[in-house]
């Protein structure tokens, strides 16, 4: 049964039917983090030489401090939004087992040869994370790394996020987060005016309450402004962005 005879049209009998409901509010050029959107991502990443910050072959220096200072141990990994594949690398030159996923292939590729490049052994795998289901993203995973996918959600699905979070995230596990910081980049609109003027405004920016809110049933390590870093760092930072690591308690 595909999703237009489901919660997209009228008969609405499930959660995960009205999810898919306001899924169809918005426009598509900012419904940017459903399998419909890899043409739009897949355009984004088409161009290499783009001056994007997270272009670069960097992991977030936040992630690289806490493998560092022995916070998180290597284990198994989950990169959220990997993009290509920066934070995923880092993570297997650390010893991780990583699993990667995103929905473009233009960036799963661009990963992909980066990957063979460094000699990296990494699951990638295509499409929507929310979606993928236990077969391919089996968990529980003791690192999970979301740098830049989180702010990319429209407000109904954290309810998505959290759930996929609650399945896993191993006990004792971390999430690494890096999003949008308020009143640094990102829209500020309330949830409520965000559903009444519809687009993605290119990111959705959060205060550190907000985050502490939404993230209540993890136990916060740390959530700071992430610093800039220069060109000649091994790392990736940049001042508009949080630096968060939040661990489910056993």
């Amino acid at each position: 049964m595909d999703r237009n005879t489901r919660g997209a049209g009228r008969n609405i009998r499930s959660v995960e039917d009205v999810l898919e409901l306001m899924d169809g509010l918005f426009a598509p050029e900012a419904d940017r983090w459903t399998a419909g959107a890899a043409d739009w991502w897949d355009g984004f990443y088409t161009d290499r030489s783009k001056p994007v910050p997270f272009f670069v072959d960097k992991p977030d220096a936040h992630l690289a401090a806490c493998l560092d200072a022995g916070v998180v141990t290597a284990g198994r990994a989950l990169d959220l939004g990997c993009g290509p594949g920066r934070n995923a690398l880092h993570l297997a030159a650390r010893g991780f087992a990583v699993d990667a996923v995103d929905l473009s292939p233009a960036a799963l590729a661009w990963a992909g040869e980066r990957a063979r490049e460094a000699g990296a052994d990494i699951r990638f795998h295509h499409g929507d994370a929310f979606a993928l289901g236990p077969d391919a993203l089996p968990g529980p995973y003791d690192l999970v790394v979301d740098s830049g996918c989180f702010h990319h959600l429209p407000p109904h699905r954290r309810v998505s996020y959290l759930a996929l979070l609650d399945r896993v995230l191993a006990p004792g596990g971390h999430l690494a987060l890096t999003c949008f910081a308020s009143g640094r980049m990102g829209s500020e609109l309330s949830d409520a005016d965000f559903y009444r003027q519809e687009p993605l405004h290119g990111g959705l920016a959060y205060s550190a309450d907000a985050l502490r809110w939404i993230f209540a049933d993890l136990t916060e390590v740390e959530l700071r402004p992430m610093r800039d870093e220069p060109p000649g760092s091994p790392h990736f930072g940049r001042s508009f962005l949080w630096a968060g690591l939040f661990r489910r308690d056993s």
